[in-house]
């Protein structure tokens, strides 16, 4: 465990010293705790009622985020608020984000990690940053995670991974279709981003697809029938295997894209049951161990200082 930490952290210094130090400064958490200061971590997911995938995800990435953190205290939970409506008519309560922020200072924390398992910086994370800034006065200090594909080094890894877990034949025109749930909001153009990445990194029978964003299903099947795709194997590009990947994509997509002719395949598993992309969210977690936010006075002192 420690070989494969140490690893770790050697790869995070690599990957995001460029990525984020402009908006960072180096600080390590827990040494700047002082006498009675206590410190923990929130893992924050949007949460499912299917108890399959959430042992699979949810419940496993947070046993890896208190194996590699056990000097914070792991707390977790959820953000929507019909999940935890329905768990809780089955008996199993899960606290909000701002539930569990409070409790925790109540319990006496000074210091807060937040961690989601978004996958895009949608409005599930700005719901989530204004809950935090509602609390920041109780607390000496809160720190923000970013989800899962944030930077273009995130991407490029998730990219990687992917194309790892689901190989395919190329030459039998063999593609893979990654549907992802999407959103109104600007941010719906990190699938455009990873579909284009997909291709530009070699990966050209690669394809991405959204139910409530952009790229569409009219638009994923325009550029399987201009690819000439034959044979698709159909997946989510979401951290759990939930209602939409059972139900929308295993149902809905599937009989839609076999009625344009295709023959389809299901790989429905959730992006939190990869170990490598959990491992990306423990960078994560590692770099605000690491670093507090740069402030905007902190900033403009600097640029004050260079010379044109």
């Amino acid at each position: 465990m420690r070989k494969t930490f140490s690893i770790l952290l050697m790869f995070l210094c690599v990957s995001i010293h460029a990525q984020e130090l402009s908006s960072f400064v180096e600080s390590n958490l827990l040494t700047s705790l002082q006498k009675d200061d206590k410190a923990a971590l929130l893992m924050v997911h949007f949460g499912t009622t299917h108890d399959d995938t959430r042992t699979k995800t949810i419940d496993a990435i947070n046993q890896k985020a208190k194996a590699m953190f056990p000097k914070l205290d792991v707390r977790e939970s959820y953000t929507s608020r019909i999940i935890m409506r329905r768990l809780k008519a089955r008996g199993i309560s899960k606290e909000s984000p701002l539930e569990a922020m409070l409790r925790l200072r109540a319990e006496g924390y000074t210091h807060l990690i937040i961690q989601s398992t978004n996958i895009i910086d949608g409005v599930e994370m700005e719901s989530l940053r204004n809950d935090v800034e509602s609390v920041k006065p109780f607390f000496k200090e809160i720190r923000v995670g970013n989800p899962l594909m944030y930077s273009t080094d995130d991407a490029l890894r998730v990219v990687d991974i992917l194309t790892k877990r689901i190989p395919t034949n190329a030459k039998k025109r063999e593609h893979v279709l990654f549907v992802g749930h999407g959103t109104e909001t600007p941010a719906t153009a990190i699938y455009s981003e990873i579909d284009y990445m997909l291709k530009a990194e070699g990966h050209p029978n690669y394809h991405v697809g959204t139910i409530e964003g952009y790229p569409t299903f009219d638009n994923a099947v325009q550029m399987l029938k201009a690819a000439k795709a034959k044979t698709l194997i159909l997946a989510p590009l979401m951290f759990v295997a939930g209602d939409h990947a059972k139900n929308d994509i295993s149902q809905d997509w599937k009989e839609n894209l076999e009625k344009e002719g295709f023959l389809v395949e299901l790989h429905i598993e959730g992006l939190g049951e990869i170990p490598e992309i959990q491992d990306i969210f423990m960078q994560h977690i590692q770099f605000l161990m690491n670093h507090r936010v740069r402030g905007i006075m902190e900033k403009k002192a600097a640029y004050s200082t260079q010379k044109d």
